[in-house]
C-alpha cells in the first residue's frame, strides 16, 4: 500500500474533497462495509486497495476481463489532493498514510481495524472530527443494535475462556471486543514478530486479573500446548484451527485468513457495528451448538 500511495499520487494543489482510507488486511465484504459507513457520514472515500465488487462480484452470464469495482487509477492519483487519510491497522496500513502525509502533506491517522464496538467508535469518531461531519442516524441505530445484542446475550458469553490465532491488526481489536463482551481471551498467538503487539494485548487484557499467554511470533502448535494444559471454551482462528478444535472438542469460529472450507466471508462483513453483530452471532452459534448437544 505504501508503494501504491507514493508511486501513483499526484498533487495538483486543489482539494478533491475526498478522504483516503487504507483498509488493511480485510475481506472484500469488509471493504464494502467500510465504504458504506464512510459514505453514510457524507464523506466520499478513496479506498485502496479495494477488492470489493471484484472478488465478491456477481455472476452475470457475460464475460468481462476486468470486473467493475475497486479503485481507479484516477482516484489513486488524486489521493495527494485528499483532505485526510486513515490507515486501519498499524502493521498493514501505517506506512501508506504516513508516506502521503510526509510527501504531500495529507493529514493522517493510524487506528485499529474497526472490529467490535470500541474500535468502530474510534473509527467513526476519527472520521467525524477530521471531516467535520455529524454522525448519521443509520450509524447510531446500528451501534444501538449491537449494544442491544451485547446486553441480551451477555449471560451466554460472560467468563468464557477464548484462544485466538491470526493477524496482529485483526487480533488487537478482536481481543478488545471479546473483553467488551465479558469473555476472557487467555491465549493469543500471531505469526508476526513484534513486542508492540504483545504489549498492546497485555494492556487490553490487564483488567482480567489472570495471566494471559500471548506470543508474537507464535504458532498453533504452541497454542495447542497451552490448551492441553488448561482448556478453553472457544477457539477463534483461520481454517487451520479446526484440527485443534476437533482434537480437543472445542467450539470453533473461523475468522481471518485463510478461510478455505466455508463460504460467506467474502459477502458478510465482520467490521463495523453490523460486523460486530455477525461476530456475536457466530460465537453464540458455536457456544449454543455445544449447549444443545
Amino acid at each position: 500500500t505504501k508503494a501504491m500511495a507514493v508511486q501513483f499520487a499526484e498533487k495538483t494543489g486543489k482539494s478533491n474533497g475526498k478522504f483516503n482510507i487504507v483498509p488493511g488486511f480485510v475481506e472484500p465484504a469488509d471493504m464494502a462495509e467500510i465504504k458504506s459507513m464512510v459514505k453514510a457520514l457524507g464523506i466520499d472515500p478513496i479506498l485502496f486497495p479495494d477488492t470489493s465488487g471484484i472478488l465478491n462480484g456477481p455472476l452475470t452470464g457475460k464475460y468481462s476481463m476486468f470486473p467493475k469495482g475497486g479503485v481507479s487509477m484516477e482516484e489513486l492519483k488524486s489521493t495527494a489532493d485528499s483532505m485526510g487519510s486513515i490507515g486501519l491497522g498499524p502493521l498493514a496500513s501505517a506506512d501508506a498514510v504516513r508516506a502521503l502525509d510526509t510527501q504531500f502533506k495529507v493529514p493522517c491517522q493510524v487506528i485499529d481495524l474497526p472490529i467490535g464496538l470500541l474500535a468502530t467508535d474510534r473509527f467513526i469518531d476519527g472520521l467525524r472530527t477530521a471531516a467535520g461531519v455529524s454522525v448519521a442516524d443509520r450509524i447510531t441505530r446500528e451501534r444501538g443494535q449491537l449494544l442491544d445484542v451485547i446486553s441480551d446475550m451477555h449471560q451466554y458469553l460472560y467468563g468464557k475462556r477464548v484462544a485466538l490465532a491470526g493477524d496482529p491488526d485483526q487480533l488487537i481489536p478482536l481481543t478488545e471486543f471479546l473483553m467488551t463482551l465479558g469473555m476472557k481471551p487467555v491465549y493469543i498467538v500471531t505469526g508476526t514478530p513484534g513486542k508492540a503487539f504483545e504489549k498492546r494485548i497485555k494492556e487490553i487484557t490487564a483488567r482480567l486479573g489472570e495471566e494471559v499467554k500471548v506470543k508474537g511470533p507464535g504458532d498453533m502448535f504452541l497454542m495447542h500446548q497451552w490448551i492441553k494444559n488448561e482448556p478453553v471454551d472457544l477457539l477463534i482462528s483461520n481454517t487451520y484451527g479446526k484440527y485443534i478444535a476437533r482434537d480437543d472438542d472445542i467450539p470453533f469460529v473461523r475468522f481471518g485468513f485463510p478461510i478455505l472450507d466455508r463460504i460467506g466471508h467474502s459477502y458478510f462483513p465482520t467490521v463495523g457495528y453490523k460486523g460486530g453483530i455477525r461476530l456475536i452471532e457466530k460465537i453464540l452459534g458455536a457456544l449454543m451448538d455445544r449447549l444443545d448437544r
